[in-house]
Order: C-alpha cells, then sequence, then structure tokens
C-alpha cells in the first residue's frame, strides 16, 4: 500500500495539470474565435465600402464626356471678350516699359554722390580725432614728473571724456612707445612708472646742475 500511495498522487497531480491546460485550451478558442469573428466582420464593412467606392469612381470617370460639350459650346461665344482682355496688357506694358526706361535715368544721378558725400564726412571725423597713441605721447611730453598707467589713463579719461580710455590699453601703449624708443620706463620698488623721451634727460639734466654751485 506504500508503495502505490505515490503512484497516486502523482497521477493527481497529472489529472489537475492537463484539467487546467484544457480550460485555458478552451478558452484560448473562445477569445482567438471571437476576435476572428470580429475581424471577419470588419472584413466584410471594408469589401462593402470598396464596392462602393469603385462604382462612385466609374460614374466620375463617365461624366466628363457631357462636360466637355458643355465647355464647347461656351467657348464658342466668348473669344470676342478674349480679344479685348489680350489687348489690354500690352498696352499697360508698354507704358509700364516707358516709364521704367525713364526712371533708371534719373534714380542715380543722386544716390552714388550722396553716398560718397557721407562717406566722405565720416572718413574726415575720423581722421580728425587724435588716435591713443597720439593722446598717450603727448601726455607724457608735457608732464615733468614720471607717471604711471593708471594716472595717464585717468588723465586721458578727463580730459576725453566721450572715449573708453582703460589703463590696461593705455599701458599696453605705453609699452610699444617704449619698444620704439619713444616714451622711458623706470622703477620705483614694486610700481612702474613712464615717461617722455625728453622727460628723464632733463631730470638728469637738473640733477647735475646744482653740484657746481654747491662745491
Amino acid at each position: 500500500m506504500s508503495e502505490n500511495a505515490p503512484i497516486t498522487e502523482l497521477t493527481s497531480q497529472y489529472t489537475a495539470q492537463v484539467t487546467a491546460d484544457l480550460e485555458h485550451n478552451a478558452k484560448e478558442q473562445e477569445r482567438i474565435s471571437s476576435e476572428i469573428a470580429a475581424l471577419q466582420e470588419q472584413l466584410t464593412a471594408l469589401q462593402r465600402n470598396h464596392t462602393v467606392l469603385v462604382s462612385i469612381q466609374r460614374a466620375i470617370d463617365a461624366a466628363p464626356a457631357p462636360a466637355e460639350n458643355a465647355a464647347g459650346s461656351d467657348d464658342a461665344t466668348v473669344p470676342a471678350p478674349r480679344k479685348k482682355t489680350a489687348a489690354q496688357p500690352e498696352s499697360h506694358g508698354r507704358q509700364r516699359t516707358k516709364k521704367a526706361a525713364a526712371e533708371p535715368r534719373r534714380a542715380p544721378a543722386d544716390k552714388p554722390a550722396a553716398r560718397k558725400s557721407g562717406g566722405k564726412t565720416t572718413a574726415t571725423k575720423k581722421t580728425a580725432q587724435p588716435t591713443l597713441v597720439d593722446l598717450v605721447r603727448r601726455h607724457l611730453a608735457e608732464q615733468s614728473e614720471p607717471r604711471s598707467a593708471a594716472e595717464v589713463a585717468a588723465a586721458l579719461g578727463k580730459a576725453h571724456p566721450e572715449r573708453e580710455i582703460k589703463a590696461n590699453v593705455v599701458r599696453t601703449t605705453i609699452e610699444g612707445l617704449v619698444a620704439k624708443s619713444q616714451a622711458q620706463r623706470t622703477k620705483q620698488g614694486s610700481s612702474v612708472y613712464y615717461t617722455g623721451p625728453d622727460t628723464r634727460e632733463q631730470a638728469a639734466q637738473s640733477k647735475e646742475q646744482p653740484e657746481p654751485a654747491g662745491a
């Protein structure tokens, strides 16, 4: 009896599994058959619509023949007004071409002259203003003592408020003058000061002159 007990348990498990699979299979068949029926209905509806559309298309293809005859009968009465409308564009076209031929001769006479004159005025305005190099050179030449780049920039900014003068730009400008021997550079500790090309010589001469008097 103990040996037959496991066998009966396995058979009961298999039977339960098979019955569950059969139920699932039957449900799937019902679902798919219902979907097939719905798709079949959609297919029949599309086929009906197709036949209707084909019949309408055939009716439309057969319609142009009488329409062409009607158009031909209308064309027989239209030629006279068409000749009049065709004659009007020619007159308008001739008038426009005459105007177009007359206008370009007048227009270009004044505009280039105005542009050239405007360009000359702007060129004269630009050349009238001194460059930053000239301003820095003049300022250093007028100073009797060394000046830093910040002092030169501040002085030029006050003298020329209409221009944007920055200290770093002034410093690079002065260094360019120093490279061209048009300005002198001196150091006092960690600070750098600049003078004109002749200011340093004048300062040296003023130091040399008092020595004979003291002696």
